[in-house]
């Protein structure tokens, strides 16, 4: 693997760094108060420096390198205001971005739901989308940004110029992506064949594939843009991809529904990925810009993409095992599927905010040898995140029917689709903790050049364990069969957490499970216990409106979570409480 052409440098010891302070270098005018001079007053670092307003940024000039690592700084500069941490705010825009394109990605699911229920075209159509779903977590959230976020990250961290990064991966990335998208364009009839092969209507599917394969260029330009701005730390244009993605969705839906049918919404999955695209193209342009100078050799070796794809690709497995037995149970199963999938995950996709937020200061903790640094983010990733989506957990365990029926149950979706979905989801909801796990855990080994291929072990490990369950599960009792195989889900994707964080005891830096534990074994006890009393008090609203039953259902969940979780001692619940408007830090 070739490097730039600025040679690298080496993390700071004590030493450079008193010689620094000595000589009166940038890291000393920093440490007074005074401006630092810049390289040259039309390079594209000082170019980025000037241009932060309206976007969510957390400047590298104001760090030296090796202190990415810290949440808050030691001395808060002056008139900077309390509770005013970068990290902070950009995970609060962030946060506001997802939830935004959560509550579109529901808008989309309710009108594929009203407008077409769950019958055998929705079957259609969701088996294209394994396309999209497919290509997301490889080219957006998976490999490709455990892939480039590093590799951008180290560049920034080493003061290499950005564009010549662009020159030497951009081409080489396109190339790639052009293939693979003509080739399932080709190839749908034989994807559709694979994937359900018991399939009872698979001209619509071929035809929806074919549509929605332009998607994995269009992802794949939008994944390579956001990693490059996340390493920039600038997170607002990558967190509104999925509000774009959805809104040319629905657009589609709502335009076109009537004259088109389903292939509606394959049309609107392609209008997305291109909106993807353009929502993020100029800030791309404004803080890395265009590549420079003629393509240099590429940086990215096919040994350290392949086992992040592998990777990725497994974790994705598990839908395919979900579809293709499903495809072979009665109509709308895919469907029940789907949507209590969708559901259930977005409190998972709220949790890992935190930890899409950190991952560039903690590669770039790692590249400056700052390892104890390192390991206190990743417990506290983990903690922080495990937190999130175990409160969740216990609410959608408990209200499950009542949320399916609030989201979904119009025009073509009846009461026992909601009944099959809720039931699907609740059990998904066992698996939250696994998902959340594996996607803060897995970024640990990514962080490195030469990826390790243990995360492919520990997820080809649950996968098998997904895929030997839900045949049994769907064997033994095939009117029970999608709740079979969302247990089957469930166990297989702990089992890889687990099995990661056995693997992260002996990585660099090394996690002890005494620090897992804590992290973890806490919330676990408070979801069980709020979850407990979400059950005991569901029958005793089931006389008020729906909204307000999820309400109060909410709020009383959340306190029962609250409360155990403070008294069980759990770091990350009082921290939480400590950050909220108008609370008083000591």
């Amino acid at each position: 693997m070739t490097r730039t052409a600025q040679p690298n440098r080496p993390p700071r010891t004590a030493e450079k760094a008193e010689t620094n302070r000595a000589a009166g270098t940038p890291e000393t005018n920093r440490a007074a108060g005074t401006p630092e001079t810049t390289r040259g007053s039309e390079t594209p670092e000082t170019n980025r420096a000037a241009e932060t307003t309206g976007t969510v940024r957390l400047s590298a000039a104001r760090h030296a390198p090796g202190r990415f690592s810290r949440l808050l700084p030691a001395r808060r500069a002056p008139g900077r205001r309390p509770g005013g941490s970068p990290l902070l705010r950009a995970a609060s825009v962030t946060a506001a971005l997802v939830a935004l394109g959560s509550l579109l990605g529901f808008t989309r699911d309710l009108l594929l739901a009203r407008l077409f229920g769950a019958t055998h075209r929705t079957d259609a159509f969701l088996l294209a989308w394994t396309v999209p779903e497919t290509a997301a977590p490889l080219l957006i959230e998976g490999a490709m940004a455990f892939l480039l976020v590093p590799l951008f990250s180290r560049a920034v961290e080493r003061r290499e110029d950005i564009r010549r990064v662009v020159s030497a991966t951009l081409p080489h990335v396109l190339a790639a992506l052009v293939a693979v998208t003509a080739a399932t364009f080709l190839g749908a009839p034989l994807l559709v064949e694979v994937l359900a092969p018991g399939f009872a209507d698979p001209h619509l599917a071929v035809r929806c594939t074919r549509i929605v394969s332009v998607t994995v260029l269009l992802f794949g330009l939008a994944g390579y843009l956001s990693a490059a701005l996340r390493a920039h730390q600038v997170f607002g244009p990558p967190a509104a991809i999925h509000v774009a993605y959805n809104v040319g969705i629905i657009a589609c839906l709502a335009a076109f529904h009537d004259r088109l049918g389903v292939t509606a919404a394959a049309l609107g999955v392609a209008l997305g990925g291109l909106l993807m695209v353009a929502v993020q193209a100029p800030a791309f342009l404004r803080h890395v810009g265009p590549p420079r100078g003629p393509s240099a050799a590429a940086l990215v070796s096919l040994g350290a993409f392949a086992p992040i794809a592998a990777f990725a690709l497994l974790r994705q497995g598990q839908v395919y095992v979900e579809r293709f037995l499903a495809s072979s149970l009665p109509a709308g199963s895919i469907s029940h599927l789907n949507y209590a999938q969708k559901i259930a995950q977005v409190p998972m996709v709220l949790s890992l905010i935190v930890v899409t937020v950190s991952f560039p200061a903690l590669v770039r903790s790692i590249t400056a040898g700052d390892l104890p640094a390192a390991r206190r983010r990743i417990t506290g990733d983990l903690g922080l995140s495990g937190t999130i989506v175990l409160a969740a957990s216990a609410f959608l365990v408990a209200f499950s029917p009542e949320i399916v029926a609030l989201l979904l149950e119009q025009g073509e979706f009846t009461g026992a689709d909601t009944e099959a979905t809720a039931q699907i989801m609740r059990v998904y909801s066992l698996g939250l903790l696994g998902q959340t796990v594996v996607g803060a855990a897995s970024r640990v080994f990514f962080c490195f050049g030469r990826p390790p291929w243990y995360p492919v072990a520990a997820m080809a490990a649950g996968l098998a364990a997904t895929a030997v369950l839900a045949v049994l599960a769907v064997t033994a009792a095939p009117a029970r069969g999608t709740a079979g195989i969302a247990a089957a889900n469930a166990a297989g994707i702990t089992l890889t957490a687990a099995a990661l964080l056995l693997g992260l005891r002996n990585s660099e830096p090394a996690l002890p499970a005494r620090a897992v534990a804590a992290a973890l074994g806490r919330p676990v006890l408070a979801a069980a216990a709020a979850g407990a009393a979400g059950l005991l008090l569901r029958p005793l609203l089931g006389g008020l409106p729906a909204l307000a039953a999820l309400a109060l259902g909410a709020a009383a969940v959340a306190l029962v979570f609250t409360v155990v979780a403070a008294l069980t001692g759990s770091k990350e619940i009082t921290r939480m409480i400590g950050s909220m408007p108008g609370t008083r830090r000591t």
